[in-house]
């Protein structure tokens, strides 16, 4: 029999603000609908909390889902497991306009009016969320995948560079 080894993202140390203030983030222990529930209440809370960009969502979620793919691929391959395409690839969304080209943003430009430090406090909830309550791979990556269809959705609405900026839309109950 296998035991598996609970395993930590490999980015930058540990913000202990979370853990300290109430001690409510839920242990390893506790349920997973329990740890997967106050991931996504956090993060929704700051998005909300803060009108987040979509662009600046887009941008750490996309970080953690490349982050989180790769570990899952190397597992897999060592054991010589093939994974669905619904944890690799981004699923699909229904989008009636047609997408806008990529060249007609200057992304040099977004890039410098990104709020780093915005993108950064969001980047600590999700990291420390996920190593405090060492949650499964595959569970955070569903969870990930969930918000990067409503980002997509919300980014092929947008049709100039201004509206990277407007703030994340969530749908209720989200």
């Amino acid at each position: 029999m296998m035991i598996a080894q609970p395993r930590t993202l490999e980015c930058e140390s540990l913000g202990r603000a979370m853990s300290e203030s109430s001690g409510s983030i839920p242990g390893p222990n506790k349920p997973l609908e329990e740890r997967l529930l106050f991931l996504q209440e956090n993060m929704v809370n700051f998005v909300n909390q803060y009108d987040l960009p979509v662009v600046e969502v887009a941008l750490v979620i996309s970080k953690y889902i490349r982050i989180i793919a790769s570990q899952l691929q190397n597992a897999a391959e060592e054991s010589g497991e093939d994974l669905p395409i619904s944890l690799l690839e981004p699923w699909p969304i229904d989008s009636e306009r047609e997408l806008p080209r990529i060249d007609s943003f200057p992304l040099e430009r977004v890039l410098d009016s990104v709020d780093q430090d915005r993108m950064e406090i969001f980047d600590t909830i999700i990291r420390t969320i996920l190593n405090e309550t060492e949650m499964p791979f595959v569970s955070a990556i569903t969870v990930l995948r969930d918000w990067e269809s409503k980002v997509r959705i919300q980014l092929s609405e947008s049709t100039s560079p201004g509206h990277l900026f407007s703030p994340m839309k969530l749908p209720d109950g989200f």
